[in-house]
């Protein structure tokens, strides 16, 4: 390896959650700050909402003035 090019490595690096939840990492930056980990997230703490998509559709059947959705022709 080169000398001197490398950034410093931090062993000991801190990385903190919005939540208050601190890990201890390797890192290039001794500290830094995020906004979602997985004692917060969704996914992991199992309040996860399923967005349902179908008033996106009316919505913009509604805006353009679409008639419902016509069967297609089999050819």
């Amino acid at each position: 390896m080169k000398a001197d090019i490398h950034p410093e490595f931090f062993k000991d690096a801190v990385i903190t959650c919005a939540c208050g939840a601190e890990y201890q990492v390797g890192s290039t930056q001794k500290e830094a700050n995020i906004a979602i980990c997985a004692k917060c997230h969704p996914f992991f703490t199992g309040k996860q909402k399923y967005v349902d998509t179908e008033g996106r559709v009316d919505r913009f059947r509604r805006r353009y003035n679409l008639d419902q959705e016509q069967p297609a022709e089999a050819g």
